[in-house]
């Protein structure tokens, strides 16, 4: 960055334009405004305004049941393609509905209720096309280890069962709450890296924990951590059992390779989505035909006929659990809100159309209240269930109520047919979803585009594998907010140059052909400043300067006099801030050095004039863009006369 060659712009002093102060706004319009902005960013009563009371009446009705929204245009046509997907959906959600309850400690069949009432639920108050709606590995993985470390459920199974009901209720009532207060930005604190790596650790210790039936153990570790499940595993090497070694090995093989042949050939989705199915059939078979179950195989037993039975007196919320079941019920609430968002925010680009992220959050919310009551546990939008869903053509929700239905005639004709169903195959298709949940071709983009967000990610894996899910998810939140207060305490700044034969100043590190400007220098704060920031900015700026004047004097260039300050991305300010910028100010005159400000926001400028900052700095002194402070400084370095918009203020003044 040389200024030898640096040509003045050529720029009208006497032209420059003020910068306008804010007239005053009421305190209580202020407030209005930012409350609007904080909860209804998208606006959500636009739709109600000039509409008389029953047209608002049914569009209340829409915004919380979509489904009378598309239903009157609903057709013939959607409903094949709905049928189809829901068929197709159904044939994994049975044995994954089984598999997951297993994973959460809980009786199979509450995976199968759980995949009958809250896909009905959802029809009606979401607002996704493609979401297929049933449980989800992380959170009943999440149910076993919070619930666990306080009630065995081998020990005492009814009361566990009780307090995954109760924390069921209590996600749901969480994630309405979110919605209804519009409090949906909270969920936005799980960053996409910390997803990623949480999502990876958690399906890591899903599947180490799914060696048990894989090798035929009975007894197990409780622990969710890498070493307590590896000790468990080779401290029972003379308790393994090589029937169901092989047995689980060959059906992996078979579900990944029906995986891999779906994905390279996309029409041919449903080999992969029936894969699961076929093998609890075929598995089912072939311990019945072998009697496998009397040589260490062991199998699902017997599930009950029957629709989902009440569960509302089953709530514990007078027990002394009720601690560990509201916290379960928060921490598995806000996975699940935010992996089903995710992922129907996903599916939702892909079709062009949009969701609204606090109506997901109720309807989650509510078919969780009511799955709590009929003998369901948390269940969300899986990725695997809607990636199924939306590659098998549905075109609505509808998808779901014929899942729903199909899982409804199991229910009530088709769950002896399980009795035979040896837990290791519930293994290995658990085993397959999950290795669909380690993104590691995402992890290495997060490295290669940002090193902090890949330290997030393996944070949170780290966290899951070797401590516990809970603890993961601590850290990863820890390290995404602690990124967000360096970039609040820490904003950049930077030093700008003029781009030759322009009025455009830029950053010189950005652009090294910009020319300095001799006796000038132009920072530019990058980002509003609050109390968090403003020691920090006081000494970056003091360093500047510093580095700034023994640059000039080593190369005996003119000294410096001026030092302007870009406000253009300073979107706020607090006093702290203004207490900084007077500060600032009165270093600056020590050194005898002018500082001048450019292009301040209109809230900035609010505040710096009801501070009185404005009249100590001169109103003169502050210009609507840095051209033309840059032009004002110029004009006086290099015609000794005073600064013309001073002497038009002073004549104003005098007027």
């Amino acid at each position: 960055m040389g200024n030898a060659d640096y040509a003045y712009p050529s720029t009208n002093v006497e032209c420059s334009h003020r910068v306008a102060i804010p007239q005053k706004q009421p305190f209580l319009k202020s407030l209005k405004y930012n409350l609007k902005e904080t909860f209804f960013p998208d606006d959500p009563l636009r739709q109600f305004k000039n509409q008389p009371a029953s047209r608002r009446f049914i569009l209340g009705l829409t915004y919380f049941f979509p489904i009378f929204d598309w239903a009157p245009r609903y057709t013939f046509e959607f409903l094949k393609s709905d049928f189809i997907s829901g068929i197709t959906i159904a044939s994994l959600a049975i044995p994954q509905g089984i598999s997951y309850a297993k994973l959460a400690n809980l009786p199979p069949i509450l995976g199968l209720y759980s995949s009958f009432i809250p896909p009905l639920v959802y029809a009606m108050m979401g607002s996704s096309r493609d979401l297929a709606v049933g449980t989800v590995a992380v959170a009943s993985l999440l149910t076993a280890s919070m619930l666990g470390n306080e009630v065995n459920a081998n020990e005492n199974p009814k009361l566990y069962l009780h307090l995954a009901f109760t924390a069921t209720f209590f996600a749901g009532v969480f994630q309405a709450s979110l919605g209804l207060l519009r409090l949906g930005f909270i969920v936005d604190f799980l960053s996409h890296a910390t997803i990623i790596g949480f999502m990876a650790g958690a399906a890591t210790v899903v599947i180490l924990q799914q060696l048990k039936g894989i090798l035929g153990l009975d007894h197990f570790t409780h622990s969710t951590d890498l070493v307590s499940v590896l000790r468990s595993v080779f401290s029972q090497t003379h308790q393994w059992r090589w029937e169901s070694a092989v047995l689980g090995f060959c059906f992996l093989f078979f579900l990944l390779i029906t995986r891999y042949f779906s994905k390279r050939k996309p029409k041919f989705f449903w080999v992969s989505a029936m894969a699961p199915l076929t093998s609890v059939i075929l598995g089912s078979i072939l311990v019945y035909v072998t009697h496998a179950e009397k040589h260490g195989v062991q199998v699902v037993g017997h599930l009950k006929k029957g629709l989902n039975p009440p569960s509302f007196a089953d709530l514990a919320f007078v027990s002394p659990y009720l601690s560990t079941a509201i916290k379960t019920g928060i921490v598995t609430g806000v996975i699940a809100l935010a992996e089903g968002i995710a992922v129907g925010r996903s599916f939702a680009m892909f079709k062009n159309y949009h969701i609204d992220g606090n109506k997901e959050m109720i309807a989650f919310g509510t078919m969780n209240i009511v799955g709590s009551c009929t003998s369901c546990y948390l269940t969300t939008g899986p990725f695997s269930r809607s990636a199924v869903n939306f590659n098998a053509g549905c075109k609505t929700a509808v998808s779901n109520i014929v899942m729903a239905l199909a899982v409804m005639v199991t229910l009530l004709f088709l769950t002896p047919l399980f009795h035979y169903t040896p837990l290791v195959v519930l293994s290995s298709i658990i085993i397959a979803a999950m290795l669909g949940l380690i993104d590691y071709e995402a992890a290495i983009h997060l490295w290669s585009v940002d090193k902090f967000d890949f330290i997030v990610c393996m944070g949170a894996y780290g966290g899951v594998i070797f401590s516990s899910v809970e603890i993961g998810l601590v850290i990863a939140v820890a390290i995404s907010l602690l990124r967000l207060l360096l970039f609040v305490a820490r904003p950049k700044t930077f030093i700008l140059g003029n781009i030759p034969n322009s009025m455009i100043y830029r950053n010189v590190e950005q652009y090294p052909n910009t020319s300095s400007v001799p006796g000038v220098l132009i920072l530019e704060i990058d980002a509003p400043i609050y109390f968090a920031n403003a020691g920090y900015l006081r000494e970056r700026i003091a360093r500047w300067v510093d580095e700034e004047e023994e640059k000039l004097k080593s190369s005996g260039e003119t000294t410096l006099q001026y030092v302007i300050l870009d406000m253009g991305a300073v979107g706020n300010i607090d006093t702290s801030g203004i207490s900084m910028l007077e500060e600032v100010k009165k270093v600056m005159d020590r050194r005898e050095l002018k500082l001048v400000m450019a292009n301040p926001g209109a809230e900035v400028m609010k505040k710096l004039n009801k501070s009185k900052f404005i009249e100590k700095i001169g109103q003169e002194w502050i210009f609507l863009t840095v051209g033309e402070a840059v032009g004002a400084c110029n004009f006086i370095l290099h015609t000794g006369k005073p600064n013309p918009s001073k002497e038009e203020s002073e004549a104003d003044d005098k007027v």
